[in-house]
């Protein structure tokens, strides 16, 4: 059973992390809390992200617990901080974050039967085209009216980003019409890809990295088609080569050799072995 000692909701919890944060930032708070700005906050709120979600690979509950919990003290100083510049308050962002739910939601919250028995390709589809109009919406509004795809992060890793960038464009129509059309379309970025590297063009290898990054924004786009999240795959794989390289090594040292003593070919086969085994 959860332990209940300091309060007994999720409401009241909360409101506890928030006193505790504002205590922390108070002139008799903590000095290193009092000196922190948005800015500063940012590699560590990089770094919350990455731990929850290493967190939710690892299986365990206790864990990821834990860094929710480190993730969510982050989310409340950045608040803090803005509250302390009269800009809004973490009760405003919640504000904001509810309404949007509800907004984005209408075959949930607009209780009409007839969308009950929406399918989860039309949720997503539905929740980018009412994104769609909100930026149209508030583009009107702006000063500098916002585009299609310019609320897409430019800080977020690059795989992402790709993703994330065909999702908006896809919304409003423009995309390939089968995920074997983006299969086409990545075979032709690799024959480029492939002449350049056969023209053995060396210095300049600007063209060579165009070609790659084309090559790499449709892989991204057939992720997308596909259901698939770009960069948590990619993180799977790296884990994967890890943890077998990881093997091949071992089992050199076992041998009493190293890798750079070792020809290609018998770490090859070396790798061969871990890969059936693992």
């Amino acid at each position: 059973m959860a332990d209940t000692s300091i309060t007994s909701t999720a409401g009241t919890r909360f409101d506890t992390l928030v006193d505790i944060m504002r205590a922390l930032r108070a002139p008799d708070g903590c000095p290193w809390d009092r000196e922190q700005t948005l800015a500063s906050l940012r590699p560590f709120v990089l770094e919350e992200t990455y731990e929850v979600l290493e967190a939710i690979e690892s299986g365990s509950p206790a864990h990821l617990r834990e860094e929710l919990g480190d993730c969510l003290y982050e989310v409340v100083f950045l608040a803090q901080i803005s509250e302390e510049a009269g800009d809004f308050s973490i009760a405003d962002a919640i504000d904001a974050v509810c309404n949007k739910l509800v907004r984005r939601h209408p075959h949930v919250f607009a209780r009409d039967e007839r969308d009950r028995s929406i399918t989860t390709d039309q949720v997503n589809q539905q929740w980018e085209t009412i994104k769609a109009r909100e930026r149209a919406e508030a583009g009107q509004e702006a000063a500098y009216p916002k585009t299609t795809l310019s609320g897409v992060p430019k800080t977020l890793p690059s795989l992402l980003r790709a993703y994330k960038i065909s999702a908006r464009a896809a919304a409003v129509g423009f995309d390939w019409a089968r995920p074997a059309d983006v299969v086409a379309k990545i075979e032709e970025e690799v024959a480029e890809v492939r002449h350049e590297v056969e023209s053995g063009a060396t210095g300049d290898l600007s063209r060579a990295e165009e070609e790659m990054g084309d090559l790499l924004f449709a892989i991204a786009n057939l992720s997308r088609k596909l259901g698939i999240e770009p960069e948590a795959a990619l993180r799977r794989a790296n884990e994967k080569f890890t943890r077998r390289f990881d093997a091949v090594e071992q089992a050199f040292t076992a041998r009493g050799r190293s890798l750079q003593d070792a020809a290609l070919e018998e770490m090859e086969n070396e790798w061969q072995r871990v890969k059936r085994v693992s």
